[in-house]
C-alpha cells in the first residue's frame, strides 16, 4: 500500500515525516557541515518559526523543539581523499646510488 501526503509521494521516512508536519527537519537539525555563521542564521529562523507553530500547532512546535536538541546524523567528509603516508625502507644488500655496469 502507497502512502500519499499532501498528493506527494515520499519516499524515506523522513521525507514522510517533512510532509506530514510541514516543517523542513533540517531547519531544526541542522548539517554537521554548517558553519557557525551559517548555524546562527539558521537558528534564528528556526526560532522564528516555532514561535509560530506554538501558536498554530502546539503538537508540532513541541517535535520541533525536541529536534533543536539533537544533533546531526552526518559527519563531514574530509574534503579530499586522505592518503596513508608510508615511511621507505631501504631495500637491505644494496647499496644505495651504487652503479651497475655495463
Amino acid at each position: 500500500m502507497k502512502t500519499i501526503v499532501a498528493g506527494r509521494e515520499p519516499v524515506t521516512a523522513t521525507e514522510f515525516i517533512e510532509l506530514a508536519l510541514g516543517i523542513d527537519l533540517e531547519l531544526f537539525t541542522g548539517s554537521a557541515a554548517e558553519s557557525p555563521m551559517d548555524r546562527a542564521a539558521r537558528l534564528d529562523v528556526a526560532h522564528e518559526v516555532l514561535a509560530e507553530l506554538r501558536e498554530s500547532d502546539p503538537e508540532t512546535a513541541a517535535y520541533a523543539e525536541s529536534l533543536l536538541r539533537t544533533l546531526p546524523l552526518k559527519q563531514p567528509r574530509p574534503s579530499g581523499r586522505r592518503t596513508r603516508r608510508t615511511a621507505r625502507r631501504p631495500v637491505m644488500g644494496h647499496a644505495a646510488g651504487s652503479a651497475v655496469a655495463a
